[in-house]
């Protein structure tokens, strides 16, 4: 069993939701990064999600696409992000999650990011523009190394495909919660409820819910409809980027443990 669908089994026996928040690697610098992930890792966080900067981020709102322009000004890297996560997972209760596009995975090649990212002690991937017909490419050999490829169910995905994402999705299956980019919203689409319902129908794995969610009763709000997981980011990249490095930590713990409180209440 994988540290992802380990995480989310402890959760299931004892009736909690996850709670995955996500941060934009070396926003503001590599350095706040580990002290962010070692923050929200004791503030609450189930698992974490962590985004490699790239120039062209499709599936990102204007939150998270600043902090990745500024993390690539100042030079960030993938190596920088692999050596900085090296060091800091041992430490680490929640398994890591790396959110990066296709693109850099095939020119680094397949095999090798995988070996990469699995030396570093990242648990999970998420590839938003990965087109479910050429996952397989993806995930079988992801699979082998034991690292979960998590793929995105979109509220416009047939249910033909929504069954057969649901089918290949390792770990969990992400539910994207608007039509468009990432961002914070004042209240989540009540529409959200009806294709939890749909894919929960077509799987027996967990299903997180992200995309929007950026207060703590929308999470309660998408616990309540029946997510294994809220899925939480530009809120807390906007928190990160807020005041000084250590104002930005201070912010996000309070916010993490805000969050966690809303889904872990009956």
């Amino acid at each position: 069993m994988t540290a992802i669908s380990l995480c989310f089994e402890n959760l299931k026996r004892n009736r909690k939701c996850a709670l995955i928040p996500f941060i934009t690697a070396g926003d503001p610098d590599i350095e706040t990064t580990a002290a962010a992930l070692r923050t929200l890792d004791r503030s609450g966080a189930d698992i974490i999600e962590l985004g490699v900067p790239y120039s062209d981020p499709l599936a990102d709102g204007p939150v998270i696409q600043a902090a990745a322009t500024r993390a690539l000004e100042r030079g960030t890297t993938l190596e920088q992000v692999l050596e900085m996560l090296k060091a800091t997972t041992p430490s680490l209760r929640s398994p890591i999650v790396l959110f990066t596009y296709y693109n850099p995975i095939l020119n680094r090649g397949i095999e090798k990011f995988l070996q990469e990212i699995a030396a570093a002690g990242v648990a999970g991937l998420v590839v938003p523009d990965l087109p479910l017909e050429e996952a397989a490419n993806l995930l079988e050999p992801a699979a082998k190394i034991g690292i979960d490829v998590i793929l995105l169910v979109a509220p416009t995905s047939s249910a033909e495909r929504i069954e057969a994402i649901a089918r290949a999705s390792q770990g969990f299956i992400y539910l994207v919660s608007v039509t468009g980019v990432t961002g914070m919203r004042e209240q989540m689409e009540s529409r959200v409820s009806e294709l939890l319902k749909q894919v929960r129908s077509v799987t027996d794995k967990p299903i997180g819910v992200g995309f929007g969610i950026s207060q703590p009763e929308q999470a309660r709000q998408v616990k309540d409809w029946g997510a294994d997981a809220a899925i939480v980011g530009s809120a807390f990249v906007k928190r990160l980027a807020e005041g000084t490095p250590q104002e930005g930590l201070e912010k996000i713990a309070s916010f993490c443990q805000s969050l966690k409180q809303a889904i872990a209440s009956s």
